[in-house]
């Protein structure tokens, strides 16, 4: 596999895998068991021949050198246990460049490698360390989220309300489609300004098409009329405010009659 690294105004550009393993490798620059093997080494090399070591301490330091080990082994694996568990998870990875930069990648972890006594997580290929995952998330979640996102961005380039002509109907209608086929768990990811903004459209398309004549006099929809029974689809769209005037029928029926 071919190494490809950005390149912006003369200068190489680090990638969020390349800062997260350049992390990971200044981590693994502390004391470890083998850090340690290197002291004990060189105690014995360079000891005073005339008071050299006695063997109690050698036994007592191989022994603080045998715990040190056993710790990094109980590390490693552990991380590679919780790195196994990843695999085919939707996560969120929070790296920080060397400038400083903090950026994030998701996707859905593909396998694991565990190396030098690290465990990092292959995102399309690329390599992450275990520690700069910073959210695991339910792939119900992801696309429910991805939905519900798609859904706002369309809604906000709908024109202003007043504006809306036979131009905009399909828009109007598909996302009038979305929105009433969508489950419960995916509709609360719809904020209910939106759904209320979705409902005022609609009512809106329904005046645009009877003014133009699209619907026969049978067919012409009241626009606005009856009362909201709140959680029903569009027309209505669940959790939205009624924008007619729903009053007008009882205030005409509630006069007395004329002599």
């Amino acid at each position: 596999m071919a190494l490809v690294q950005q390149v912006e105004d003369g200068k190489l550009i680090q990638s969020a895998s390349q800062a997260s393993l350049g992390k990971a490798n200044k981590s693994n620059d502390g004391m470890d068991k083998d850090a340690f093997l290197q002291l004990l080494v060189a105690q014995m090399q360079y000891q005073d021949p005339l008071e050299p070591t006695s063997n109690t301490e050698y036994i007592s330091q191989y022994a603080q050198f045998s715990q040190v080990e056993q710790l990094q082994n109980m590390a490693g694996s552990m991380d590679l246990l919780r790195a196994s568990s990843l695999v085919g998870q939707e996560v969120y990875v929070k790296t920080t460049s060397a400038t400083g930069d903090v950026s994030y990648v998701r996707g859905k972890v593909d396998y694991v490698v565990f190396e030098n006594g690290k465990a990092y997580v292959a995102i399309d290929e690329a390599l992450y360390a275990l520690e700069d995952v910073d959210t695991v998330a339910d792939s119900a979640y992801i696309a429910a989220y991805d939905k519900a996102l798609e859904f706002n961005v369309r809604m906000n380039k709908l024109p202003n309300i007043h504006a809306v002509d036979m131009t905009n109907a399909k828009e109007i209608d598909e996302l009038e489609e979305i929105y009433n086929n969508m489950t419960d768990y995916e509709k609360g990811f719809v904020a209910k300004e939106v759904v209320d903004k979705l409902k005022k459209y609609v009512e809106k398309l329904k005046e645009v098409r009877a003014a133009a004549g699209e619907y026969d006099d049978e067919e012409t929809p009241d626009v606005g009329d009856g009362e909201d029974e709140g959680n029903e689809n569009v027309g209505g769209v669940e959790g939205g405010e009624d924008t007619g005037d729903d009053n007008q029928g009882e205030e005409a029926g509630s006069g007395e009659a004329t002599e």
